[in-house]
């Protein structure tokens, strides 16, 4: 483990299709019971802070690790410039994947837990299991492809000339996935730092915490007491960009 990492919590049995009941759902009625039973992963818990990407027991095969709760940041720069991926419930990760390839352009790549994070260990022994319900097998990889999907539109976000815009799309981006609609707008109940959201943003921080400023004078972003709270319509590219309609933050 690397100087600075959290240390993992030893790891327990968890039934991950009660800890996930959309995964259950993809089980048809009569064999959900049987499936939930079966479907069993080792569990890991991970206090806010470094980590080194991968669970302090060896996963060998399988499909990879299942983010139960919390939040996580996967950081990668090049040349002194970084960006950023925020992951959060339901996503699946294979942090060790290719990291025994030498990579044609000199990568750095920092995991950091923002909020306290429960793992599954999707290993070959929950692969054997799942292969019995192929319709669980289409909603896992409906993850993956839903992560892929996330990224691009962070991408086109990130191309936008303006950083304030950048930051008004990225919240609105995050409001469809974790976004609580109430009377005063809706609220991403999110502790993102200025140096993330810079991250996120591919913008130096001094320039985020002046569009951020910009963006409250305007009144279409404030801090309240459970996070960022969004008022008005989302950006219309955004909308175009994620297939996204101004209600879809509901929650």
């Amino acid at each position: 483990m690397t100087p600075g990492s959290p240390a993992a919590a030893p790891p327990e049995l968890c039934r991950v299709l009660e800890a996930e009941p959309a995964l259950a759902e993809a089980v048809p009625p009569g064999l959900r019971e049987r499936a939930i039973a079966e479907c069993v992963a080792r569990e890991v818990r991970l206090p806010v802070g470094r980590w080194r990407g991968g669970p302090s027991v060896p996963v060998r095969g399988g499909v990879g690790l299942l983010l139960l709760e919390g939040l996580v940041v996967r950081r990668v720069g090049i040349a002194g410039r970084f960006g950023a991926e925020l992951l959060g419930e339901g996503d699946l990760l294979r942090p060790w994947e290719s990291a025994d390839e030498p990579p044609t352009l000199p990568l750095s790549t920092a995991w950091r837990v923002l909020q306290p994070a429960r793992l599954a260990l999707l290993d070959e022994g929950f692969a054997e299991h799942v292969a019995d319900y192929p319709p669980l097998i289409g909603r896992l990889v409906g993850r993956a492809v839903a992560r892929s999907r996330n990224m691009a539109v962070n991408m086109a976000i990130v191309h936008q000339a303006r950083v304030d815009v950048r930051l008004h799309m990225l919240f609105w981006h995050l409001a469809s996935r974790w976004g609580r609609v109430g009377s005063g707008g809706v609220t991403v109940p999110l502790r993102l730092t200025h140096a993330v959201l810079a991250e996120l943003a591919a913008a130096r921080r001094p320039t985020v915490t002046s569009a951020l400023t910009s963006l409250a004078k305007r009144g279409v972003l404030r801090v309240g007491e459970s996070g960022w709270v969004l008022t008005g319509d989302p950006p219309g590219e955004l909308r175009e960009l994620s297939g996204m309609a101004p209600q879809a933050a509901a929650g």
